[in-house]
């Protein structure tokens, strides 16, 4: 470990590289505060310790291809390395850097002038620039080698180059999670220095540049040959934000690469997989972070990939990831060989000018041959790469399968509900059914209908437990994945786990969702408004309306309000009815009936804008109509002008008791047609939405 050095003094005479194993930039918002306020509140005469930095020197083998850089190393003998640790304090001080030099270019006083005439305090740009930033080739300058950057195959090299350093690109840029993060902090210090400067003015500039490089002090140290960087990486402590296990598990792959014997390994199958392991990353990390606003978790994808590809266990927590670094992808397996007997082929003798027959050779040639072999074939390591790149389009598609070109249009509606409804523990599943060859597009639509069926009549209507049968379909989803088990295995499986909700004259076993509603009037007196399979349902009545008209006229998102409010669910008959038309039809029905009427299925009423919410007390002839104000202007839709369901309700001439239970009745009908079950005659239906025997005005008090 060398003393401390300050910026400038790690850049000298230096290029850094971050490898292919490392991660990508993970800093995210709290990092960047830490860092930024570290610089601002530095007093000038002090010195700021900020890590170590852990470098390897690159060998001459390798930088020989790299064509931006080798003249900068064999001409100007800079000494290229290979960051080990410390990349996340490197990368965030050099785009800081780069977003200092933009400033300085963009005061007034710097319009039109060059890089060598541009000054902050005693510092040239073109001298700052060239430091720390790029150098160009010269004469023609054709050539701009950066001083810091990514190996080429690191799926963040090009955004770096040129989203952050701005060097132009005809070409299309691949965005993952990480360059995410890149672009993040480019705006997060373009966003601080703009502040900084409009309070301090120019000075502080300067003031900035001199904290950074001179007075961050950083430990160097040199990792020798007889280090190794890929058990470096794994167990060296990175300061700022800790590894996730995609991180760590590619950078265990490549160095299980690096194991195999040349005998085993040719150097080019062994380059060819590691491109191979590059290139899924890159794949990955593009469709975890496809979906800027929602970017997906990359444990819980390696998770699922995990489910699918090896194995299922009913341990929580970092299971999979052990299973993947201790036992299939250890060195171990890698350095451990064992023998393998390779049995005499039929033999394919050329034809030749010279008889080279002879028994003795005859007889050898039908001796088995005994070769050394590591217990983990690196084809191993190589179908496990394909299958998770091949896998994370399919992942990403689950989520998100609107305007999705990649699935047919059914498929994507029948995702959008099973996202809607809740898919739970079925998305590995239905991510095999994608990735699997041996599944057709039919096979695939009728397996995510009964998915979507099998939810909503075991968890929202019957009440199971969330885990419910979790194991069977975990398994299966490994089976079906490997060509062990159809699509048709998966459905009897389905059928199977579906028996308990089916009385044995075939009616559906409506008890357990009964006696959930009683609870819920019983508890808070909401009743089906409490149901939390309430908006699902509802939604999908909508759709059949809609089915009908082809024009939508309400969106999901109304549905997805937090639970605690559900201001997108109407209650016609409402629940402080104290208006006086209310009182008509129920006057003679006791407080209790009146809660039973107004918690039932028949009396909730999905709205088609939030404005709706406003309604509340008034009366249903003053619901139904649009409410203006004295010029004219529309203050609040009403159900006339609403959802397919909302005008439906308003072809009522009154709300009265019988026309919740007759709405009800309707919408358990609909219940019945579209996830097949028969709930029986329409007293069970009564029995279920909780009215039976108080139609009309039978209940009195």
């Amino acid at each position: 470990m060398n003393e401390l050095q300050s910026l400038e003094d790690v850049y000298n005479k230096k290029i850094f590289r971050i490898p292919d194993y490392q991660r990508g930039y993970a800093w995210g918002e709290k990092q960047l505060i830490d860092f930024w306020d570290d610089l601002v509140s530095l007093d000038g005469n002090r010195l700021h310790y900020t890590g170590v930095l852990s470098i390897k020197v690159v060998p001459e083998e390798k930088w020989q291809s790299w064509d931006d850089e080798r003249w900068l190393i064999e001409k100007r003998r800079f000494i290229p390395y290979s960051i080990v640790d410390g990349q996340q304090r490197l990368t965030t001080t050099s785009i800081f850097l780069q977003c200092l030099v933009e400033a300085i270019v963009k005061l007034p006083e710097n319009v039109d002038l060059k890089d060598d005439e541009i000054y902050i305090g005693s510092y040239n740009l073109k001298e700052i620039k060239e430091k720390f930033i790029v150098v160009s080739q010269p004469p023609l300058h054709a050539i701009k080698t950066y001083k810091f950057g990514y190996e080429v195959d690191n799926p963040s090299f090009e955004f770096l180059r040129h989203k952050v350093y701005n060097e132009p690109n005809a070409g299309k840029i691949d965005e993952t999670f990480y360059t995410l993060n890149l672009e993040n902090a480019k705006s997060f210090f373009q966003e601080n220095i703009n502040v900084i400067l409009d309070e301090s003015g120019t000075d502080i500039l300067e003031e900035l540049y001199v904290k950074l490089t001179q007075k961050f002090m950083f430990n160097l140290y040199d990792i020798g040959d007889d280090f190794d960087v890929f058990v470096a990486f794994e167990t060296m402590n990175n300061r700022g934000k800790k590894l996730s296990d995609l991180e760590l598990l590619k950078n265990r792959l490549i160095y299980l690469t690096s194991l195999y014997s040349d005998t085993e390994v040719k150097e080019n199958d062994r380059n060819a997989i590691r491109k191979n392991i590059n290139q899924a990353w890159r794949e990955v990390y593009y469709q975890l972070g496809r979906n800027k606003l929602n970017p997906l978790n990359d444990d819980e994808f390696l998770r699922a990939h995990w489910v699918m590809y090896f194995k299922y266990s009913r341990k929580k927590g970092d299971d999979y990831i052990r299973f993947l670094l201790d036992e299939y992808f250890s060195p171990k397996k890698v350095l451990e060989k064992v023998e393998v007997k390779v049995d005499s082929l039929a033999k394919i003798k050329e034809q030749t000018e010279i008889d080279t027959d002879d028994e003795d050779e005859a007889f050898m040639d039908d001796e088995p041959i005994i070769v050394m072999t590591s217990k983990l074939q690196i084809k191993e390591i190589n179908d496990y790469v394909l299958s998770l790149k091949s896998a994370a389009k399919h992942w990403y598609n689950t989520f998100n399968p609107e305007d999705n070109n990649d699935l047919s249009q059914k498929e994507s509606v029948l995702l959008d509900k099973l996202n809607r409804i809740g898919i739970g523990y079925f998305r590995p599943l239905v991510m095999a059914a994608f990735c699997s060859s041996s599944v057709s597009e039919n096979d695939r639509i009728t397996l995510l209908n009964n998915i979507e069926r099998f939810i909503f009549v075991v968890f929202r209507l019957s009440r199971a437990m969330s885990n419910y049968r979790n194991s069977s379909y975990f398994n299966v989803t490994r089976e079906l994945y490997n060509g062990q088990k159809s699509v048709n295995d998966v459905l009897n499986l389905l059928k199977d786990d579906l028996k308990w909700t089916t009385q044995e004259n075939g009616n559906y076993k409506y008890s357990y969702f009964k006696d959930y509603i009683y609870r819920k009037f019983k508890s808070g007196g909401t009743g089906f408004y409490g149901w939390n399979g309430l908006r699902y349902f509802l939604f999908e009545y909508e759709e059949e309306l809609m089915q009908r008209r082809n024009q939508p006229k309400i969106s999901w998102k109304y549905f997805v309000k937090s639970a605690k409010d559900k201001v997108s669910i109407e209650h016609v008959y409402p629940q402080t009815a104290t208006a006086d038309c209310w009182h008509i039809g129920y006057e003679d029905l006791s407080d209790e009936r009146k809660k039973y009427y107004n918690g039932s299925l028949g009396n909730l009423l999905p709205l088609s804008s939030s404005i709706n919410s406003s309604l509340q007390n008034d009366c249903f002839k003053i619901k139904k109509n649009v409410k203006k104000d004295d010029k004219g202007k529309v203050i609040r839709s009403g159900y006339s002008n609403g959802s397919y369901s909302e005008q439906e309700v308003a072809a009522e001439p009154q709300w009265g008791p019988e026309e919740i239970e007759k709405r009800g009745l309707k919408l358990l009908a609909f219940m019945e047609l579209r996830w097949q079950i028969n709930l029986g005659s329409d007293e069970d239906k009564k029995d279920l939405l909780h009215l039976l025997g108080t139609t009309g005005l039978e209940q009195s008090k």
